[in-house]
């Protein structure tokens, strides 16, 4: 057995190749499309247009897994790093290079992330993108030519073994066995290597002597795939449950196997039910001695009946409904017994937070300030608070609650003189550099698979004065030799300064005095219309706002909500604009009774240009009485000479 260590591991590492492949969806079903009409045994051959399928499976593919591999290690420039290095196990072997990319994809963006680290704050000002440029050049250029002479050539071999091992069991009569290395080596992307490298010319030669083959429908059967996708259909989870429909049309009707291959490696275990599933249906056409004609290519349901002779229709679809039961009822068991009740969440989360838990010393429990509201991604032992130097507070869009955390914090460590960056984010965008995240209670889940490495803090109140005063006085006692030996690095910083020009200027039009409203829906509608009315977004954006508020409440504490639009109605933002409500009475926005805002601040950020007004409102805070006339006064130019940093705060 497994330790629940070793288990989540796995799955963090099937998630990551997970993550490199399902942003290209779309080219892999471009391709299939590509494939499934216009190769010669397609469904309308031409010879012309035929001619991409080659380049796009040898170039193409890679390339995209390779530069999103590094991307997610390293970030942009990760991205550039890893496309060049996959360029070298392209180039140095002759197959696809799928498992090539996925290896070298990522080193280029760790090599690339961690060569940064090492020059942070050595570049003098001015020569930045010059070194930023040929240190991407320069390096890709090396992994390159270490991927073409060393890891290819290697991946090449393995490839190799694999079918070796296939080509074993076939001479020795073991077909079903076959599966066992047939459907692992498909979800690594080795399917077609091994359909036409090995099934097909096998295939051909029996196909010649028998009238048919069962060696075309080893590797092409539906049926194991498709079973994966009816399990997640009915049993998964978010947004792999929602997807899986659609990709079983594809998978099943249009023959793109590779659609299915990240729902395995989003949960290693189901390799077992497609081997499962893969067996039975070898034996099922092993035992009616049925076949096809030809390759089915791609393996789409028609393209297998239309290789299927008379004789052998009955066994190719017992073979292919049995593969797929079986598959299903594997699978429904993995996703099932993973699934949460109402008094856990899945198993992976569990999982997750076992592995915390076992780094004693390393990641613990939150400040002794702090504890009642707040938890870390570990509880046993105190968290080890040297070491840090960059802290994210993050939220769903990173607009809002989360920069006006930030700002509350980044003010306080100024003021602490603490040398530590204090930045806001998108949880989507977190990535190893963070040291130490901050999210709401409802997002740290997420925000753990994206910063896997980071000690974790979760909150109710981005406006907590007490757990960030609390956290401030934990790093200082950890760490005071440290900052006091640096006491001037966060003075000199441009990341600690809030910019003493307004980037974003506030007018009396988007300012509204004296509202009420009856429930937050009204109140974020109104908030919505005055961005759409000002030019600052499209009227869809207001719709997203509301599906903001669904995910995660915006209220922020000390009578403050920020109501935004989700991450991905970015696209609607056509400038940054800030708009402010006063409710006097208040609106209930929380779950909590006391969750009342009196001020609902609209926020549509196209960037960071809003920043500024946040840092103010921030710095009002301190004052209690100038929240209070914030709530309840009648003169827009006290909220604007405010909150655009022209009053005292």
């Amino acid at each position: 057995m497994l330790s629940p260590d070793t288990k989540v591991k796995i799955q963090n590492f099937g998630r990551f190749l997970s993550n490199m492949v399902m942003p290209n969806i779309g080219a892999f079903i471009a391709w299939g499309f590509l494939t499934a009409l216009f190769i010669p045994t397609g469904w309308l051959p031409n010879e012309a247009l035929a001619k991409m399928v080659g380049p796009m499976i040898t170039y193409l593919l890679p390339l995209l897994i390779g530069y999103t591999g590094g991307k997610l290690v390293g970030g942009e420039r990760g991205g550039i790093v890893g496309a060049v290095t996959t360029m070298g196990v392209i180039v140095g072997t002759d197959i696809p290079m799928f498992m090539g990319a996925m290896m070298v994809g990522p080193l280029g963006g760790w090599v690339i992330k961690r060569f940064d680290r090492v020059i942070d704050g050595k570049v003098k000002s001015g020569f930045e993108m010059l070194v930023n440029n040929f240190s991407a050049g320069i390096i890709g250029m090396l992994l390159a030519i270490l991927s073409f002479y060393l890891i290819g050539p290697f991946v090449k071999l393995l490839s190799g073994m694999l079918a070796g091992g296939v080509a074993v069991l076939v001479e020795n009569h073991l077909l079903p066995l076959t599966s066992i290395f047939v459907e692992p080596a498909k979800i690594l992307f080795l399917n077609n290597a091994i359909n036409h490298g090995i099934f097909s010319p096998l295939g051909i030669q029996q196909a010649t002597e028998h009238g048919k083959s069962i060696f075309f429908l080893i590797e092409a059967n539906p049926g194991p795939g498709f079973g994966i996708l009816l399990a997640y259909m009915v049993f998964g989870r978010g947004n792999a449950k929602q997807s899986a429909a659609g990709a079983s049309i594809i998978h099943f009707l249009g023959g793109i196997h590779e659609i299915y291959f990240p729902y395995v490696l989003m949960n290693p275990r189901l390799i077992l039910a497609v081997i499962a599933g893969g067996m039975t249906g070898v034996f099922t056409l092993t035992l009616f001695d049925a076949g096809l004609v030809s390759p089915a290519s791609p393996g789409s349901i028609f393209a297998v009946l239309l290789m299927t002779p008379k004789d052998s229709l009955l066994g190719v679809l017992a073979a292919i409904l049995a593969a797929t039961t079986v598959s299903f009822l594997v699978a429904a068991l993995f996703l099932r017994v993973q699934q949460p009740s109402s008094q856990h969440e899945d198993d992976l989360d569990g999982a997750t937070r076992k592995m915390k838990a076992m780094k004693a010393g390393s990641k613990g429990a939150v400040p002794a300030a702090a504890k009642s509201s707040a938890t870390t991604s570990a509880t046993s032992g105190p968290m080890n608070y040297q070491g840090i130097e960059r802290i994210v507070v993050a939220c769903d869009a990173g607009m809002g609650s989360s920069a006006m955390g930030a700002s509350l914090l980044r003010k306080k460590v100024q003021e602490a003189g603490l040398p530590i960056k204090v930045t806001n984010l998108a949880i989507n965008n977190l990535d190893e550099s963070a040291d130490l995240v901050i999210t709401h209670r409802d997002l740290t889940e997420r925000a753990r698979r994206h910063a896997p490495h980071a000690r974790h803090i979760s909150l109710d109140n981005f406006l907590d004065n007490g757990l960030y005063q609390g956290l401030i006085s934990s790093l200082k006692a950890a760490n005071d030799d440290q900052y006091q030996q640096t006491l001037s690095i966060a003075a000199n910083d441009d990341d600690y300064q809030a910019t003493t020009t307004p980037l974003f200027t506030l007018s009396a039009d988007n300012i509204r005095l004296g509202l009420h409203a009856k429930d937050k829906e009204t109140a974020i509608r109104v908030a919505g219309e005055m961005l759409v009315k000002g030019g600052y977004v499209e009227p869809e954006y207001i719709t997203a706002m509301l599906q903001r508020e669904q995910l995660v409440s915006t209220y922020l504490g000390e009578s403050i909500a920020v109501p935004h639009g989700t991450i991905e109605a970015k696209d609607k933002v056509k400038r940054t604009g800030v708009v402010i409500c006063q409710y006097p009475a208040g609106v209930q926005f929380g779950a909590d009774k006391d969750d009342v805002a009196r001020l609902v601040i609209g926020i549509a950020a196209g960037n960071d240009e809003h920043i500024q007004v946040i840092t103010n409102l921030t710095n009002a805070l301190d004052d209690p009485s100038l929240i209070e006339q914030l709530a309840t006064t009648r003169d827009p130019q006290f909220v604007l000479d405010l909150l655009s940093g022209h009053r005292a705060a």
